[in-house]
């Protein structure tokens, strides 16, 4: 029996077709995976879903009957959920009060919060996940993955709800949680299973493949195909994303070189920063690609941010191309030196909404490709469509406001913004492919290769062990906010998996 179904759907933008006749249904007290490159229309099939956005044409059917869900306050009371790619959480507001602010029917007496009954209601939620996260605590307290299980528990609370079939989404749940996490978030969607039906978005095809009854395919906007976990495997799926069979050789790992015998071009010594690192210290030499790898919480994120000039209290000394830099240099200080940075939360600090793309893509460098006090516009927009054809940046045209773009799109304009740059020395990625298709990641992995070539460093934090094992020359592995394990010329020899899982934990 369908629970939620989208009949001969389709949707428009202003120059954009997001979705083109698209049906699909989710079955009672199934799990359905719905995968897709960046941009193939999944995030808005699923704003449809939850009533942020409405179809152009076509029609949704809610248990048998025809519905329009006028808003995501309509979509909570019929029992739909969702778990942002992006999080939604208001961060001067509770941990309960997120929860529960869009079930104006629980936690409320006479119009005012009962405090004492709505914290002991999300207490009920984050025990279902096994999370002892105070209620009463603010959420701008709480680290990245913390936030992502009080988006789970806020879904989880449609359960209080109604009694009917539910309807849980999940966006890319998984993009920003350690293994033991996940593991922890596949019992409670099993454990959902027995009175909800849900939809898995997700590009780790290990995981869509494990947790999935069916998987539904989308390209460009259209239905593809759909399999079951049984009938297919990792391969065909990605030649069904992206139309083209995926390399053995992914990461290019034949333009791996041994490791340059220049001077370093960055040098840390004792680095530390309070309650985020301490007294890390390595090297990066011209060309080097250098992964950084850690569980949540080992510091690895910070350290990048304090070398952009991001975090306060570093202490420590930092050498860039034989020259010691003050620990405190300012952002702007760094970038003329030649140092760019992809932050992790793209949203927050990689790109300018409300502003397009070309305006995003020329924002740290434009005023290169100015005449004199002037801003020459034909060469940043000449400029900006170089870098949208070379990275594949999906868009109907470089005037596209950069909000409109999914949101491995945006972290390629993110991206694409750092290799205007004439000067460009040593780039930071933070978890660059969070979020990326496997199509879009081979693009990404192809442009990290062809930046080392030009003798730029590439500093990352890797996503997952195989891309760590994947790309890197050397890897350095910080647990605790300290180093750890560093495993050096990986052209020679790689380490097995099980030591950087060591390391690691």
């Amino acid at each position: 029996m369908s629970v939620l179904a989208a009949r001969h759907v389709s949707k428009s933008y202003p120059g954009v077709r997001a979705l083109a006749d698209v049906s699909m249904e989710l079955r009672e007290n199934e799990i359905l995976g719905l995968i897709g490159q960046n941009g193939s229309g999944k995030s808005t099939l699923l704003k449809i879903f939850t009533g942020v956005e409405q179809p152009t044409e076509g029609s949704l059917l809610l248990r048998g009957q025809q519905t329009i869900i006028r808003s995501p306050l309509a979509a909570a009371a019929l029992g739909i959920g969702m778990v942002h790619q992006e999080q939604s959480l208001i961060t001067n507001l509770t941990v309960a009060e997120n929860i529960f602010f869009d079930k104006h029917a629980l936690g409320k007496r006479y119009g005012f919060y009962n405090w004492r009954s709505l914290n002991k209601a999300a207490e009920r939620q984050l025990a279902k996940l096994e999370c002892e996260i105070p209620p009463d605590l603010k959420v701008e307290k709480l680290s990245f993955p913390e936030r992502q299980l009080v988006e789970f528990a806020k879904v989880l609370a449609v359960e209080e709800l109604i009694d009917d079939q539910l309807v849980i989404l999940f966006d890319e749940p998984t993009s920003l949680l350690s293994p033991s996490e996940i593991e922890g978030l596949f019992r409670q969607i099993r454990r959902l299973k027995e009175r909800a039906s849900i939809v898995f978005v997700s590009h780790r095809m290990d995981e869509v493949l494990e947790i999935s009854d069916r998987v539904h395919v989308m390209s460009n906007g259209e239905n593809v195909a759909e399999r079951t976990p049984s009938e297919t495997d990792h391969k065909e799926l990605y030649h069904l994303m992206v139309g083209s069979r995926r390399s053995e050789d992914y990461f290019l790992e034949e333009r791996r070189r041994p490791t340059s015998a220049a001077p370093p071009r960055l040098e840390t010594h004792r680095l530390s920063a309070p309650g985020a690192f301490k007294d890390v210290s390595f090297a990066i030499r011209q060309g080097e690609i250098l992964a950084l790898t850690g569980v949540a919480g080992s510091g690895a994120e910070e350290f990048c941010r304090a070398l952009f000039g991001l975090e306060e209290g570093v202490t420590g000394k930092i050498i860039f191309n034989g020259k010691e830099h003050p620990v405190d240099a300012r952002p702007s200080d760094l970038i003329a030196e030649g140092i760019g940075y992809v932050a992790a939360e793209r949203k927050l600090e990689g790109v300018v909404t409300g502003r397009t793309i070309v305006d995003n893509i020329v924002l740290s460098f434009g005023s290169k490709l100015g005449k004199g006090l002037f801003i020459d516009r034909d060469r940043e927009i000449s400029s900006a469509l170089h870098w949208i054809a070379r990275l594949k940046v999906k868009t109907p045209n470089a005037a596209e406001y950069v909000e409109r773009l999914s949101g491995g799109n945006q972290q390629k304009v993110s991206l694409a913004k750092w290799l205007l740059s004439e000067n460009l020395q040593l780039l930071i990625l933070d978890h660059p492919t969070r979020g990326l298709d496997p199509g879009a990641k081979a693009d990404l992995f192809e442009a990290i290769r062809d930046l080392s070539d030009q003798g730029i460093s590439i500093l990352f934090v890797s996503e997952t062990l195989e891309e760590t094992l994947g790309m890197a020359d050397t890897i350095v592995v910080m647990r605790d906010g300290q180093v750890s394990a560093t495993f050096s010329d990986l052209f020679h020899a790689k380490p097995a998996p099980e030591a950087i899982v060591e390391a690691m934990v």
